[in-house]
């Protein structure tokens, strides 16, 4: 078994270096930039430089997708998929900034123009704090969650980064039990999902990932999962979860 980072350096880079550039493999980067500590998300860095001798930020440059090359994306991606690399540990919260940015943000949104430089400037250098306020008062402003109104905007790959990275920044137990639905869901199993998710949460909120799977499917993650493994990698899952089979 790796060491946290050592995982999630290697998960990086599975999911960099895949064919497969869609949502499913990018949310993975996002995942490890927004739904993870400051101190962690070095020790990530410091571990994929060792193992892969580059740069996780050279790697995503070079391996973002092409639609999301088009018109100038590419850095622009590429700043999303590192958000808070630099982000503090302190909660400071600026309200005035957080309604001033809201409502550039709704701007953005209003005009399906989400490849602005104000929403990219705002996610990638705002601390979690300082963000969450701000989509606080963007709710309070215009009666739906940012998440809503940019699922509103369509489902290109733009809109699906920016889906995960608020998700991941102000829910992460949500994101996190969607990943699990999607991956049982229908014929088959993701298994590389479900087990990411699991694995990567069992120490840091699982149990909130549990009551988010319940309220957003009426039964029970634990069930769900017995229902679509078998064998030792059920087992492997449920002792993760600590259920009981």
């Amino acid at each position: 078994m790796y060491d946290p980072s050592e995982r999630d350096a290697r998960l990086a880079n599975k999911a960099l270096k895949s064919r497969k550039k869609n949502i499913t493999r990018l949310q993975v980067i996002v995942e490890i930039a927004c739904a993870t500590s400051p101190h962690h998300l070095m020790a990530v860095r410091k571990a994929y430089c060792s193992l892969f001798d580059c740069s996780l930020e050279e790697d995503i440059t070079l391996h973002v997708p092409v639609a999301v090359r088009k018109e100038t994306l590419e850095w622009k991606f590429t700043k999303l998929a590192n958000i808070h690399l630099e982000v503090c540990d302190k909660e400071l919260v600026d309200l005035n900034i957080a309604n001033s940015e809201a409502t550039k943000l709704r701007g953005a949104i209003e005009m399906m123009h989400l490849d602005l430089d104000d929403v990219v400037w705002i996610l990638s250098t705002r601390n979690i704090f300082q963000l969450k306020a701000t989509f606080e008062c963007y709710q309070q402003k215009y009666g739906n969650s940012i998440y809503q109104d940019i699922k509103s905007c369509g489902k290109g790959i733009l809109q699906s980064v920016l889906r995960v990275v608020i998700w991941c920044i102000d829910s992460p137990e949500k994101h996190f039990a969607e990943v699990i639905r999607a991956s049982v869901v229908g014929l088959g199993t993701d298994e590389n999902s479900l087990t990411r998710a699991i694995v990567t949460r069992a120490e840091i909120d699982m149990m909130k990932v549990r009551g988010e799977y319940f309220n957003m499917n009426k039964t029970s993650l634990d069930n769900a999962v017995m229902d679509d493994t078998s064998g030792d990698y059920r087992k492997f899952l449920m002792t993760l979860l600590g259920a009981k089979m």
